[in-house]
C-alpha cells in the first residue's frame, strides 16, 4: 500500500539516529524480524522518509502501522488532496477531526509563548520561499507584504470539530510539528495493543518508553550539523540515554534543509512576523519532551530564537530538556544543554 502524496516538508534538517539494528523494507513490504525477549522490529519508508520501530510484542504489527499512517495523512498531509487539512486549505469545508484539533491546540500553546515566531499559518510564507506544498515563482516585498495581512494564529478557532478561518486566504501547514505528533499516534497504537517498551522513529522524531531488548534504556545519536554528510556513529554530536518513562525526542536545523535564492542560501525556517528566512546563531536544537509532537514543535520554534532565549522559552513548558549545537565562528562546534538534557549524555 502507499500514500496518496508525500510529505517532504517533514524532512527538515536535524537528525536523531536510534542506534539499533533494524531490517530494511520499503513501504510498505515492510519488513519485520524478531529478537531476543520477544521483541519485534518493524522498518520501511514513508512520507518520503524512513521509519524504524521496536516493541516488545512477538506480534507483527505492520497492517495496524499502515493503518496509523493512512489515518494521519488522511487528517493532516497537505499534499493529499483528499485530506481533511487541504479541504480547509481550498475553503470546501470546515471539517476537522480529533487529531487535526490536538495538533492545531498545541502549535498554538506554542505560538503564544513564542509570541508568533511559531506559527502554523504562515505556510503561504513557507510556500513562498520554495519549502511548502505550493510553489511560487518570485519573492518581493509588495509579495510579503500582501501575505502577512492573513497570517496568525489567533485568526483561526475551533468551534467543535469545526476549523474557522477569519480569511478564506489562510493556508495552514502543520509539517513542523505532525511528524512527532505521528510518531505519537504509533506509540499509542502499540501501548493499546499490550506494548511497555518501544522506540518509534520517523524521520528522526522518536517517541520511546522503557528499555531495548537488552533490558537497557534506549540509546540515540545526533548528529553533528554537517552539510550532506551522511549518518554514522563517528559524526554524532553527541549519544543520550533516554529516559524510560514515556516521551518524545526531535531535532530541527537548517544545515542541510535550504535553497538557492538568486545564488545565495536561504534557511528554511521562516519567521511568520516578517515573512523572511531566519537564521539566529543556533544551528541545531534537539528537544526531549514529554510527547514527540511538543519536541518536534518546540524544536523548530527554538530555531527563530537566539541561544539565550532557549531557556525561557522552553520554562513554559513541563519536563522539556534541550541540547542546543551553536558554531564557534571556525569549522567546529560547541553545544549548550539543559542540566537535565547534560545528564543523559554518555561518555565517549
Amino acid at each position: 500500500m502507499h500514500l496518496h502524496a508525500s510529505l517532504s516538508s517533514l524532512l527538515r534538517a536535524g537528525k536523531l539516529c536510534a542506534l539499533v539494528a533494524v531490517a530494511a523494507g520499503a513501504l510498505f513490504a515492510c519488513s519485520s524480524g524478531k529478537t531476543t525477549n520477544d521483541y519485534t522490529r518493524l522498518s520501511g519508508e514513508v512520507f518520503t522518509t524512513t521509519f524504524s520501530i521496536q516493541y516488545d510484542l512477538p506480534k507483527d504489527y505492520s497492517l495496524a502501522v499502515d493503518s496509523t499512517f493512512h489515518a494521519f495523512s488522511h487528517s493532516l498531509n497537505p499534499f493529499d488532496s483528499t485530506s481533511l487539512i487541504s479541504a480547509i486549505n481550498r475553503n470546501e469545508s470546515q471539517q476537522a477531526d480529533s487529531m487535526l484539533r490536538e495538533v492545531f491546540l498545541q502549535s498554538v500553546e506554542i505560538s503564544r509563548q513564542t509570541g508568533g515566531s511559531y506559527d502554523v499559518t504562515c505556510s503561504p510564507f513557507i510556500n513562498l520561499w520554495g519549502f511548502g506544498f505550493e510553489k511560487k515563482n518570485s519573492v518581493s516585498q509588495h509579495t510579503i507584504d500582501s501575505i502577512r495581512a492573513f497570517v496568525g494564529y489567533e485568526k483561526v478557532t475551533f468551534d467543535g470539530l469545526r476549523m474557522i478561518k477569519a480569511d478564506p486566504r489562510m493556508k495552514m501547514d502543520f509539517s513542523s510539528i505532525s511528524k512527532g505528533y505521528c510518531s505519537d499516534l504509533v506509540a499509542r497504537m502499540l501501548l493499546g495493543k499490550g506494548a511497555k517498551n518501544y522506540l518509534v522513529e520517523l524521520g528522526g522524531e522518536i517517541a520511546y518508553q522503557g528499555v531495548n531488548p537488552q533490558g537497557k534504556p534506549w540509546v540515540i545519536g545526533i548528529d553533528k550539523p554537517v552539510e550532506g554528510a551522511s549518518v554514522s556513529e563517528e559524526q554524532f554530536q553527541v549519544r543520550i540515554q533516554l529516559p524510560t518513562t514515556a516521551g518524545g525526542v526531535a531535532t530541527s536545523g537548517n544545515y542541510r534543509n535550504f535553497k538557492l535564492v538568486d545564488g545565495k542560501k536561504v534557511a528554511h525556517t521562516i519567521d511568520p512576523r516578517t515573512g523572511y528566512p531566519i537564521q539566529t546563531d543556533i544551528l541545531s536544537v534537539t528537544i526531549l519532551a514529554p510527547s514527540c509532537m511538543l519536541a518536534d514543535g518546540l524544536a523548530t520554534a527554538c530555531m527563530t530564537r537566539r541561544a539565550e532565549e532557549v531557556p525561557a522559552l522552553v520554562k513554559h513548558f513541563p519536563g522539556v530538556e534541550y541540547m542546543l549545537i551553536l558554531g564557534d565562528g571556525k569549522d567546529g562546534f560547541r553545544t549548550l544543554m539543559s542540566p537535565g538534557f547534560e545528564r543523559l549524555v554518555l561518555a565517549d
